[in-house]
Parts: C-alpha cells; structure tokens; sequence
C-alpha cells in the first residue's frame, strides 16, 4: 500500500529511449502525480528553431535560436483519449511534430546551449515546486531538482534501445532503418554525455534500473518497492 498523503519529487534521468516517459507516465497515473516530459520541452524548442529558421540544414544558429526564446510558451494538457498529457508550443499542439527522426537528430545541439537550458530549467522548477510530480529527462536529479525525493537513473543496452524506437516509429508509418536508427542512439548518449552544461550523468544518490530485458509490470513492482521504501524513511 502506498501512504500517498506525502507528495514527493520523483527524478528520472537516463539515456535516450530507455522507456522513461512511460515508466514515469505509468508511475505518475499510479500515484495521481503530475506527469513532466522535459525531453518534450527541448524537443519542442527545436521543432519551434526549425519553424522559425534558427536551423538551417541540419546547423543550429545559437543567436537565432536565443533570440526566439522570449517568443516561446511550453504547457501541457491532459488529452483524455490518449490517457497522458499532450505538450503545446503557444497553444499550438505540436505532440506529434517532436517525434520525428529530424527533431531527434537536432535536438542534442539544441539542449546544449546554455540559454535554452537556463530558460527550461525554471519552468521545470516552477512545474514541480508544489511536489507530487514525476520529471524525467537527463539532468532533473542533478540540476533541476538535486533535493528530490526519489532520483532513478535508467539505462539499457544500446542495441534494444534502437529496437523499441524502431518499432515506435515505423509503427507511426515512419520510413526509417534500425542503423539510422541506432547511430542515433549512440550519437545521442555521447552528445548527452559530454556536452559543457549540465552532461548527462548518474546522480550519487540515484538508483540505477537497468529495463534491457524487463517487462513494464517488472519495472513498476521494482518502482513499487523504491516508492515505499523511500516513503518510510521521510
């Protein structure tokens, strides 16, 4: 049973498609939390870049870009069909326009730069301040919220990573290969890895959970035992 009268700050970092939106969308509607997807947020920053003409070919124009981040509105709704909540651009959905392979490819250099991290960071502050939310993204246990609760680091192996979002994108009728696929993928864990501000790196207090090889309902009876043992010590 959980003692849900304590609302915590639940942070969920790690690699790119390991599953942490679903894992933290499945723990947010066990729990009755708020559900954040940062990596929506800088997702949608580059879908507005590209829009706006601060991406050009495939090379970002950080002034551009910076320049446009005053112009930029990010909420979410709760879309009851789909069960989860839809991210919105000004109040234009732009749910679907961020999945695409293009905005994955760019969407590295993007979060690298300074300003647009900055400016993110506060609002993911401002979303969460009142607890009983569940973030996931790459730096939300070591600098969005380093005070949180519950921190969990995912990862798996390369190679299944590429698989699941292989199989998400050409189930949406997307023409893609698992190799463009894959060098995405390992593209990806080294731009997160090894950009200047805020890398993607494992929180000292955060609980790695390794989901290469575990079904959903393994990962939240493993969630279900961190949850309360987390609970018990506060």
């Amino acid at each position: 049973m959980f003692k849900k009268n304590k609302k915590i700050v639940i942070a969920i970092d790690g690699f790119s498609s390991c599953g942490k939106s679903t894992f933290a969308k499945a723990i947010a509607a066990r729990l009755g939390y708020i559900f954040i997807d940062t990596g929506a947020m800088y997702r949608s920053v580059t879908l507005y870049a590209l829009e706006h003409g601060a991406i050009n070919n495939g090379i970002v124009d950080e002034d551009a870009l910076v320049a446009l981040l005053d112009d930029i509105t990010i909420t979410f709704r709760f879309n009851p069909m789909r069960g989860a909540s839809d991210i919105y651009v000004n109040g234009d959905l732009v749910e679907g326009k961020i999945r695409t392979i293009e905005i994955s490819n760019l969407v590295s250099p993007v979060s690298s730069i300074g300003k647009v991290r900055e400016k993110l960071v506060a609002m993911q502050q401002q979303m969460g301040a009142a607890r009983g939310v569940v973030m996931d993204g790459r730096d939300i246990g070591t600098v969005v919220f380093p005070d949180a609760e519950l921190k969990i680091f995912m990862t798996a192996d390369a190679k299944v990573r590429a698989e699941r979002r292989y199989a998400e994108l050409t189930a949406k009728g997307d023409k893609v290969s698992f190799e463009e696929i894959l060098e995405n993928v390992v593209s990806r864990d080294h731009a997160d890895m090894n950009r200047a501000i805020s890398p993607l790196r494992q929180a000292e207090d955060a609980i790695v959970l390794d989901n290469s090889y575990m079904t959903v309902e393994q990962q939240m009876e493993w969630f279900d035992n961190q949850y309360n043992s987390v609970l018990s010590r506060l």
